[in-house]
């Protein structure tokens, strides 16, 4: 079920860009532990549209019902489903898209596949159906923060500008979600030029998980690294991932990229605090490629139902960086893998760490 992500603790999402709602099913949440709408919803609110002129204009007050699994504040360890209502869809924007597959966009991919879509906003390609991601990682990072498990994220590169320093607490005083507070006011221009320009810019998103205790994950085919590679590329719009060092250990040698551990803890950590798909206590740290958003308000060829092309410009409200939005989500799906890590490990061991 291509909808569903981990094995132990599950997440279902379920809805489309402009029907009346999105949402998600959370099954495995161990019983008893404490479930805050508050803590989702501060989630969601890092996640949703409107929140500066560097996102969609798209108005979601996103807020989040909780309909099952909770009582009293605690998971009673049931199958916990969350609902958000889509409330400022503009269906009218995409009429004239209808019968157009556009430039980039799952369009044609998704019509081959069931020969029948959802044209308004792109249905479940859409990067709304994220919102139960994020709803369900609130689960998860309530849990994890029970073992000493955190996680953190930020944008740290826009076109061609890098951040250079990595102070995660800046991440959230800046519209571009960057750890670096001088790199940030140069990727928000980069992005306001290329909104005024009817374009966009990609990026790339980091996101760091502390805490994380040598042992979770598993060797050969179900690798750690392995799964949260998959977890990154789910995310609509990521074309690359990167644990620790990354490509660019490829221009190094052994022995300038093989960590050293001197009892205690480790100096370097190219390795992403992942070894032989098994974390090894270091941080992990994962670095996930963002492409430019496909939604342009230039003109482009765009191909036609039944054949030929048409120029088409893209109408409705859209991100010019999807970076920014990103980050709340790949930091969801983070915690989402670890989560189900944890729980392996516990019914494996026996024991929470």
């Amino acid at each position: 079920m291509s909808s569903t992500f981990g094995r132990l603790f599950t997440v279902t999402t379920f809805g489309e860009s402009h029907g009346p709602a999105v949402g998600v099913v959370v099954d495995g949440m161990p019983p008893g532990l404490a479930v805050e709408a508050a803590l989702v919803q501060r989630e969601l609110d890092r996640r949703r549209p409107g929140q500066s002129a560097l996102t969609t204009q798209r108005s979601e007050a996103d807020q989040v019902e909780i309909l099952s699994g909770v009582f009293e504040g605690v998971s009673l360890g049931t199958p916990i489903a969350m609902l958000v209502r889509n409330t400022d869809a503009r269906s009218k924007d995409y009429e004239a898209l209808r019968d157009v597959f556009r430039p980039g966009h799952a369009d044609y991919s998704t019509f081959q596949k069931y020969g029948v879509r959802d044209h308004r906003g792109g249905g479940r390609s859409s990067g709304r159906e994220t919102v139960g991601r994020v709803a369900a990682s609130a689960l998860a990072r309530g849990a994890l923060a029970t073992v000493g498990v955190s996680v953190v994220g930020g944008t740290i590169q826009v076109g061609d500008v890098k951040a250079v320093r990595r102070d995660w607490d800046q991440a959230e005083r800046n519209p571009v979600r960057c750890p670096d507070a001088a790199a940030a006011e140069t990727m928000a221009a980069l992005i306001l030029t290329a909104k005024e320009q009817q374009d966009s810019v990609g990026g790339v998103v980091e996101i760091v998980a502390r805490g994380v205790p040598a042992g979770w994950g598993d060797p050969t085919m179900d690798k750690l690294d392995a799964r949260l590679g998959a977890a990154m590329l789910s995310i609509p719009a990521t074309k690359g991932v990167e644990i620790g060092g990354g490509f660019g250990m490829c221009a190094l040698t052994g022995s300038q990229t093989n960590d050293v551990f001197d009892g205690e803890r480790f100096v370097t950590n190219f390795a992403g605090g992942i070894a032989g798909g098994i974390s090894n206590g270091a941080e992990v740290v994962v670095r996930v490629a963002v492409r430019p958003a496909t939604s342009i308000g230039r003109p482009q060829t765009a191909a036609v139902l039944g054949g030929g092309t048409t120029t088409i410009a893209i109408e409705g409200r859209h991100d010019p960086c999807i970076c920014p939005r990103v980050v709340p989500v790949a930091e969801a799906m983070m915690a989402l893998t670890l989560m189900d890590a944890w729980l392996h490990q516990r019914a494996l061991r026996g024991r929470d760490r």
